[in-house]
């Protein structure tokens, strides 16, 4: 894949600033103040004149190119100053090629194809007339409870910054069809994924520490690939609101990082500050978030409303709102809408939906879902399979693979698992279909038809999980197994001794410990887009080899949420043999349920097999600038081609604070024929495996560390290397 060019936002054009100079002097306090409030026509009673008074910077939630002119004509044209509006949409995971949802594309673990999928809705966006897609989301989330785990790329930091820099990149590809430019904005700022019990918009109290080794990285990876806005979030955290947090918003965002982009709320995060305890109105709210570091509101209309009495009264310094708006005409320039505010109307039939966005779609898909388990080798589906019984309520569902958000996606371009299934079958396979059940509720009548069908089949091919209603925001889970009947259907095909293949459908790590126990063949596909029904088929017979590893554990029960593979030692571990009382080891352990995941981070399998050998440090002892150097040969022991993605953890074995028990810090995706070999090779600087310590100071002690080269967090070949104290000689 060819390197595209990429705008960066971050940076500071002088030419730029000279015309910000120029017009932010000609500017009144009421049209700057107009510049700060982002709005929804279908919420306004009048738009025309709303736009043409100057009252509104920015629209959101409109997909129409003609209506887009028309209302960026009136902005550009028939106000004072002629102030184009940016235009803001939600581009999750697709525009109207609808990808599979975040976490699953997570599971490529592929950078430059998540890249290539986020170019591809920019191209689609921006044809459109969208110049501001708000995404990527970036939350580190460890909790499956929260339906918003969809959107995220799961639970590991280094994962999640190395993916949100490449959505980045792909949504701010200078050189899209439509000579238009497209800004990312990162969401949600910050550590909206740490919800109390999972539970969105819930309360957020971690340690400073968690917040800047954890959930603050992703954004700064966002940033360091040049995205030009973020969006606040709606929780608090640590007592202050997301939305009026000053230790985030100006002093880490501003002061530390020097980021020069937008900060935009979420959907009228300013007037829920009220709801939050912390302002009495929207008075007081808009005082709050504007000192804190607001840049716009959105929906809200608490700036609009009250920003200029605040300023007037000097509640509010007009210097910060300056420098507010300073900001958006910069990002508004640098998107270069003052010179192109329009979008050619009929450039969108040109783009959507072009065969080779279909083919990405496709590749993302396959690549993205991960084969859990394949006792006997089930599949990929033997030739001599004649009869398969397709099964389930979500195996003809249209709208379930698109999964949440899935902007201007249509339910007519989606190709369901059973349509996939009899495209690619072989001439001569009959293929029969049973619902079961509803994907909810407590009508059971078509189980007997399900169990009949896989009688008469000779492999059974389960679709069922969770349709997109089920994920994604305000749609938290408390129980997350099978809802409503699907697991008395799974059970009663189960009896028919038919040999079981299960096709997961689902926008979170469900709990499914008897499924994994009694089914032989486990496919989990996520809502995996509008070719879902395709890469279904290709990889269940055999077309194409599963890839995809977790990125997010799977938990053997609610009760060990959350649960991830970076998590403390404790000083009673769950491994060893823990301290003595009363005559028996007192560990940290659960009395039912082991420790550990039902499946773990990293883990997936493929129809071929892969060995590592040969650990080789190559700089066993390293001064604390310098570069850790590690390979391990990996061989292909199987008798088909395959990728494996190979994984590099590591331990600070003693530090002056607690450290996670292991965490990732490089992989790579490699393809191998059968019998082929690679050594692996990894490059880390050694200022990658830094910490907060006792100080909330940044950086990497002399000490003793542990590597593991594997498949997954779980295995791997094991090694030691030593940072040293002394520095380099320069």
């Amino acid at each position: 894949m060819h390197e595209m060019a990429v705008l960066n936002f971050g940076q500071i054009d002088p030419a730029i600033e000279s015309r910000v100079d120029e017009l932010l002097a000609r500017m009144t306090l009421a049209e700057k103040i107009g510049q700060m409030n982002q709005g929804d026509v279908a919420l306004m009673d009048d738009p025309d004149a709303t736009i043409r008074e100057g009252c509104v910077g920015s629209l959101l939630s409109i997909a129409d190119p003609s209506a887009i002119n028309h209302y960026q004509r009136i902005a550009a044209a028939e106000t004072r100053l002629g102030i184009p509006l940016l235009i803001g949409n939600d581009v999750i995971h697709g525009y109207r090629t609808i990808f599979p949802i975040p976490l699953a594309e997570a599971c490529t673990w592929d950078p430059a194809l998540l890249e290539r999928a986020a170019r591809i809705a920019a191209e689609e966006a921006s044809a459109c007339g969208t110049n501001w897609i708000f995404a990527p989301m970036v939350d580190i989330s460890r909790d499956p409870r929260w339906g918003r785990i969809a959107e995220s790329a799961g639970e590991d930091v280094f994962l999640g910054m190395t993916l949100a820099a490449a959505r980045v990149r792909g949504f701010q590809a200078a050189d899209l069809a439509s000579g238009k430019r497209v800004v990312a904005c990162p969401k949600h700022y910050v550590a909206y994924g740490a919800a109390e019990a999972g539970r969105d918009y819930n309360t957020v109290d971690i340690s400073e520490r968690t917040l800047r080794e954890v959930h603050l990285p992703p954004f700064k990876a966002a940033f360091d690939a040049g995205a030009g806005s973020v969006m606040s979030a709606f929780n608090d955290v640590n007592g202050l609101p997301a939305t009026a947090n000053p230790l985030t918003l100006r002093t880490i965002l501003r002061d530390e990082w020097q980021w020069h982009g937008v900060v935009l709320t979420d959907y009228n995060a300013i007037g829920e500050l009220v709801e939050h305890g912390i302002a009495e109105d929207l008075r007081a709210a808009a005082r709050l978030s504007v000192l804190a570091g607001v840049d716009m509101d959105m929906i809200t209309n608490a700036l609009g409303a009250h920003l200029a009495d605040l300023a007037a009264r000097g509640e509010v310094p007009e210097a910060l709102i300056d420098a507010a708006v300073r900001r958006i005409l910069r990002l508004k320039f640098k998107l270069g809408l003052f010179d192109r505010p329009y979008v050619d109307e009929s450039l969108a039939e040109r783009i959507i939906l072009r065969p080779d966005f279909r083919v990405a779609a496709l590749d993302v898909a396959r690549k993205s879902m991960v084969l859990l388990k394949n006792d006997g080798q089930l599949l990929p589906l033997s030739d001599t399979t004649r009869r398969v019984a397709v099964i389930g309520p979500l195996a003809d569902d249209r709208h379930a693979p698109l999964g949440c958000w899935a902007g201007q996606g249509r339910a007519d371009d989606v190709q369901t698992v059973l349509d996939g299934l009899r495209a690619v079958a072989l001439q001569g396979v009959a293929i029969s279909f049973a619902r079961g059940c509803d994907v909810t509720g407590d009508r059971s009548d078509e189980i007997d038809a399900a169990v009949a069908a896989a009688r008469a089949a000779d492999v059974a091919v389960l679709v069922i999980g969770e349709d997109a209603k089920m994920s994604g925001e305000a749609h938290s889970r408390v129980h997350l197994g099978l809802p409503g009947k699907q697991q008395a259907l799974l059970e009663a095909v189960h009896t028919t001794g038919t040999p079981v293949v299960v096709v997961l459908m689902t926008g979170r790590p469900l709990v499914i410990p008897w499924l994994a126990e009694h089914v032989p063949a486990i496919l989990l596909a996520w809502h995996g887009g509008m070719t879902t029904g395709r890469a279904v088929a290709d990889l269940l017979w055999g077309h194409a080899n599963p890839s995809g590893k977790l990125t997010a554990s799977l938990p053997r029960a609610e009760g060990q949420i959350p649960i991830y593979y970076a998590h403390k030692n404790t000083g009673r571990p769950a491994q060893g043999a823990g301290t003595r009382q009363f005559d028996e080891a007192f560990r940290s352990t659960y009395l039912d349920e082991p420790n550990t995941p039902l499946f773990p981070f990293g883990f997936g399998l493929s129809y071929t097999t892969f060995a590592y050998d040969d650990l080789v440090i190559e700089t066993p002892r390293i001064s604390r600038d310098g570069m850790l150097i590690a390979r391990a040969v990996v061989r292909n022991t199987g008798r088909q081609a395959g990728d494996e993605i190979v994984q590099l953890y590591i331990r600070d074995d003693v530090a002056s604070v607690t450290r996670p028990v292991k965490q990732l810090q490089g992989f790579q995706r490699i393809a191998l024929q059968p019998g082929e070999q690679q050594s692996v090779r990894f490059v880390i600087p050694v200022q990658q495996l830094g910490f907060y310590g006792s100080d909330m100071q940044y950086g990497v002690e002399p000490g003793s560390f542990t590597i593991w080269i594997g498949p997954d967090s779980a295995r791997g070949l094991t090694g030691r290397f030593e940072v040293l104290a002394e520095r380099a000689a320069t």
